[in-house]
């Protein structure tokens, strides 16, 4: 059973990373060249047309199920709802409020691309990458703060608990600031803000409403996973490290290749409020398994 996990779960992490891999180059390299499109039979240009409108959500869907694979075979079924749930409900609240009323996120609205429209305004697969990327991002400020100091027989207290959550919300945050620009300002845009934010071209508010709706999930998720504590070894951590590398550098590259050179900005301060530190926690992390977690209590 354990292998068949795993087999499902590499399945979809790789067709996760494939696709992205094809969407930027349909977005960089066939998009600027109509006439290579042209050139295609009948059936390639309704395939490439196909992948262009629905690439969106099969890279998202096969990101969420990857994640949830990796977390039910490592950390079974309880972890996985107890951070699924409250994931995607948080976030869709959110959203659905966001293109509504403007809060939290400033006003904004979903273009085509991304799938069906929850109530005709939040694409049914935004929940779902908020909750695998606001998963990995938890889990390397968990594996850091929590989990290591358990590991090592130290007492984890509140203190602990707030870093880690705040910290999984910044590294979630540090994504946006790639992922915003490349989605809203390039040829191709999935989501448009109505007004021009003052933070290249997003509100500065939608930076806090990042960060406080991933702190909001990410928060009741701990309350469900404190009383059996999780421990995480650096060999565990790669799933969560790649995924949140590989999801970063889509946005990294279409923005850097498609926006102006003002956009290394934002592009350099995601680097280095996320990329950075989630490597360093990864690294940090034991090599092994000391306790278990039924060693802990």
């Amino acid at each position: 059973m354990k292998n068949a996990l795993y087999t499902a779960e590499q399945v979809c992490l790789i067709g996760h990373i494939l696709a992205m891999a094809f969407g930027l180059a349909g977005l960089l390299l066939v998009v600027p060249h109509p006439e290579f499109i042209l050139a295609l039979p009948t059936w390639g240009q309704q395939l490439f047309q196909w992948s262009m409108g629905n690439g969106g959500v099969v890279y998202i869907l096969l990101g969420a199920l990857a994640i949830a694979l990796y977390v039910y075979r490592n950390f079974g079924l309880e972890k996985l709802l107890g951070f699924l749930l409250p994931a995607v409900g948080i976030s869709l609240t959110s959203e659905l409020l966001g293109t509504s009323t403007g809060f939290p996120f400033g006003h904004y609205g979903y273009l085509s691309g991304l799938g069906y429209k929850i109530a005709g305004l939040v694409p049914f697969t935004i929940p779902l990458s908020w909750f695998y990327m606001g998963l990995v991002t938890f889990l390397l400020a968990y594996s850091g703060f929590i989990s290591r100091p358990l590991q090592e027989g130290k007492p984890v207290g509140f203190g602990a608990v707030l870093i880690t959550v705040g910290l999984g919300a910044i590294f979630l945050t540090a994504w946006d600031f790639v992922l915003d620009p490349a989605m809203s300002q390039t040829t191709i845009p999935f989501w448009q803000f109505q007004d021009v934010g003052e933070f290249f071209g997003m509100p500065y508010r939608n930076i806090l409403g990042w960060t406080g709706t991933g702190a909001v999930f990410m928060g009741l998720a701990m309350i469900t996973w404190w009383p059996k504590p999780v421990v995480v070894n650096r060999g565990q951590l790669i799933t969560p490290l790649l995924v949140y590398l590989v999801n970063f550098a889509f946005g990294a590259v279409i923005t850097l290749t498609s926006l102006d050179q003002r956009f290394w900005i934002p592009a350099t301060l995601g680097f280095v409020l996320g990329v950075v530190p989630v490597t360093l926690l990864w690294w940090f992390a034991q090599a092994s398994l000391r306790k278990t977690a039924a060693d802990l209590r």
